[in-house]
């Protein structure tokens, strides 16, 4: 065959779940595939019309121990991990008298589903044949096809239908990628099952995770932490200079990074404090973005991380540095000049982000864990619906949006004042909306006059827009949904001030 095209002529098929055997059998004939198989699955091959040999006729060996032997054979394993290049393996092949196996269908013993349904011998659910077929062939993967998973056999006959009875280097590699995942969770189920494994700080393989730092502590100093990643990652990070991080550090650390990286390619800084923004803004140049933002709330920004989503210059890490007590500083890189003023923190930590990957949100709850994807979706002006008397200025819209943009990196229930691409104001993790607005309001002082308003999610009542009203908000932007929507919608009417729908929530807890 061509390239790295390896044309399958040679089987191996044992599957406990006959489920699509049919569709298999069809692509296996079509390509006229010698199929060594076992039991109850070389039977059911036959009677679909496919030439079978049974694994005992290739081994000369029975099975023995009631079925527990029967492919953990020299012949079986050699056809499998025999590498088609290597001359001394071809020699070991004709020793013994096996022969290359192309392709290697197994779906294992169905432990979980006994062990939910309560069979009592879970032991003879472990399947130990199986992990180890598959296992050799997706080390082999340069040469071997391994299928796993039954939803694959149409991806498998797609395959072969594209490369005339072949597959390609790129489809083995994906399909042995999935049977290593499926093997590493298969002997947890196991593990966990039969022998009561419970999670801890140090079980992070159990996970699919690896430890790549320990943190000075977690989020208080009797608590230790560590920074994990998926196994064969790296961090996406590095620390250029400062004390060694704690995972609050971290947590502000990537949430900062998170707030910038969403309104590129505008330029943005931030500073974030215990997850929330408590400056945020838009610049023609990181040095006056970062400005903008601190001016939002130079007294909460004390202590704060700081995000910029452009490489910091000396100008801007002037600005950082004279500005006072800052712990942190995370950007896409920092210029020679930037990185002689931060030596004067010497405990600054400086880190540089080196490239971006996202994954699922994942928070522990109860014994378990919530999972869900990131709330990626980013509204754009066309998103945004006038409901009020009263239109917004084209200004009012750029900044309603912004604020909108902003509200979402704020804990719920989170409401942002903000004014020329500028955070003013927030109103961070209250209980009740109404304190949320106060707190914005307050931040804002005098500001909020002319200044737009971003809610998280609806107003419930209009003592909200009566606040707003008495500060000199001017326009408000807030998803809809409330039964006083009416009401709120008249209060603005009568006040003066525009009101926007956006029909997307952000709630961020």
């Amino acid at each position: 065959m061509k390239g790295d095209l390896v044309k399958i002529s040679r089987a191996l098929v044992s599957v406990w779940d006959k489920t699509g055997l049919e569709e298999l059998a069809d692509t296996l004939r079509a390509y006229d595939v010698e199929v060594i198989s076992t039991g109850n699955t070389a039977r059911r091959l036959r009677e679909l019309g496919v030439r079978v040999c049974d694994v005992s006729e290739v081994t000369s060996s029975p099975e023995i121990l009631s079925g527990r032997v029967k492919t953990l054979h020299p012949i079986i394993h050699a056809g499998l991990l025999s590498r088609r290049d290597n001359t001394a393996d071809a020699e070991d092949l004709r020793r013994v008298g096996a022969h290359p196996i192309d392709l290697v269908v197994v779906n294992l013993y169905p432990f979980r589903e006994a062990f939910k349904s309560g069979e009592k011998d879970l032991v003879e659910f472990i399947d130990i044949g199986g992990p180890a077929m598959l296992r050799a062939g997706a080390k082999n993967f340069r040469w071997v096809t391994v299928v796993s998973d039954i939803s694959d056999y149409r991806l498998l006959r797609r395959e072969l239908d594209r490369h005339e009875g072949a597959t390609s280097l790129s489809f083995r590699r994906r399909m042995a990628g999935k049977v290593f995942h499926l093997t590493a969770r298969y002997d947890l189920w196991i593990a966990q099952a039969m022998f009561k494994d419970r999670l801890s700080l140090e079980d992070e393989p159990a996970l699919g995770l690896e430890a790549v730092l320990d943190l000075r502590y977690g989020e208080n100093p009797h608590q230790s932490a560590k920074f994990c990643v998926p196994f064969g990652e790296r961090p996406v990070f590095e620390k250029l200079q400062g004390k060694e991080l704690s995972y609050n550090n971290i947590m502000d650390l990537s949430s900062a990074w998170d707030i910038v990286r969403f309104f590129s390619p505008r330029i943005c800084a931030t500073v974030v404090k215990h997850g929330n923004p408590c400056g945020l803004a838009i610049g023609d140049s990181p040095a006056q973005a970062y400005r903008r933002a601190y001016a939002g709330d130079p007294l909460s920004s004390f202590g704060g991380i700081i995000g910029v989503n452009a490489v910091i210059d000396e100008a801007c890490a002037k600005e950082i540095v004279r500005s006072g007590f800052r712990e942190c500083v995370v950007a896409p890189g920092f210029t020679k000049g930037a990185l002689e003023w931060f030596r004067q923190k010497k405990n600054l930590r400086v880190v540089r982000v080196k490239r971006f990957t996202s994954g699922p949100h994942i928070r522990p709850a109860f014994n378990g864990f919530l999972l869900q994807e990131r709330d990626a979706l980013k509204e754009g002006i066309e998103d945004l619906e006038v409901v009020g008397r009263r239109r917004p200025t084209k200004a009012q819209m750029e900044d309603l949006l912004f604020a909108f943009w902003a509200v979402r990196f704020v804990r719920s229930n989170a409401i942002v004042v903000a004014k020329r691409g500028q955070v003013l104001g927030v109103g961070a993790g209250q209980m009740s909306r109404v304190d949320a607005v106060r707190i914005a309001l307050d931040k804002a002082g005098e500001r909020a006059k002319g200044a737009v308003l971003a809610s998280d999610a609806f107003f419930p009542k209009t003592d909200n827009v009566e606040l707003c009203a008495e500060a000199g908000i001017r326009a408000i932007v807030q998803p809809a949904g409330s039964k006083a929507d009416p009401e709120v919608i008249e209060a603005c009417n009568r006040y003066g001030i525009a009101l926007v729908f956006t029909r997307s929530r952000h709630f961020l807890h």
